[in-house]
């Protein structure tokens, strides 16, 4: 029979070396981790520009073929960094944490922010990052706009953990193919971002429709996440959009 002692030990041992395991797994798996999350960003940068069904292999190649010019803008709408050489995954741009800028600026602190410029048949289409929060987590996505910094040309939406069937409707063509052709300005230039509307666009004035969509039934508070993430991302980029005009 085995003494208290030498089954301490024998424990100790085996959780040094399970522990040893799943560290030296951990580290050997990063890699491979970060370039699926790279990969997963790209393609959800290429489908809001119009780039769509990017193969996982593929991604990197179109991603770097496609994309011109990777953008740092500070909060004062200051380019500080404008990337265009290859490798741009390893961009200055790529890398920024949206998360951790966002928070900057809650906190009033200088931050900055990402774009990406894609030259799709001549047309210059700038994508912009976006992050907020749902009901139950993060909500992220992208949004392509057209080289007037005002006209939608597409989005992608993704989530953490909404409920499938209600909030996690946001990433379905259903809710994604409303944005295209919105607009972010009103004829006066005055921001307006675009809301997420419960009870449908069509109650709203003839011009406020052209900033709006409709809401997911059923999923009010991930609409509403969406809607405050779209107005705190979007108004961030308004002192770059007005330095273009």
């Amino acid at each position: 029979m085995y003494s208290n002692a030498y089954i301490f030990r024998y424990a100790s041992i085996m959780v040094i070396l399970v522990a040893a395991v799943l560290s030296a797994a951990a580290m050997l798996l990063k890699p491979l981790q970060q370039r699926n999350e790279a990969v997963d960003k790209m393609q959800s940068i290429l489908s809001a520009a119009g780039i769509h069904d990017v193969a996982a292999e593929d991604a990197i190649r179109i991603f770097n073929e496609n994309i011109t010019n990777m953008i740092v803008i500070d909060n004062k709408g200051n380019v500080v960094d404008d990337y265009t050489g290859e490798g741009k995954e390893k961009s200055r741009a790529f890398r920024i944490n949206l998360k951790d800028e966002l928070y900057k600026k809650s906190q009033n602190r200088d931050f900055e922010l990402a774009m990406y410029v894609i030259n799709l048949n001549g047309e210059l289409i700038y994508i912009i990052p976006l992050r907020g929060v749902g009901l139950w987590g993060p909500v992220w996505g992208n949004i392509a706009l057209k080289d007037d910094f005002n006209t939608v040309v597409g989005v992608t939406f993704g989530h953490k953990s909404e409920t499938p069937g209600l909030g996690a409707e946001i990433e379905t063509p259903i809710f994604e193919d409303q944005f295209p052709g919105k607009t972010l300005f009103d004829e006066q230039g005055t921001f307006k971002s675009i809301r997420v509307i419960k009870g449908g666009v069509a109650n709203l004035p003839s011009a406020a429709q052209l900033h709006a969509v409709d809401a997911i039934t059923g999923g009010t508070i991930t609409s509403n996440g969406v809607g405050d993430m779209l107005k705190n991302v979007l108004e961030s980029y308004e002192p770059y959009f007005k330095n273009q005009g």
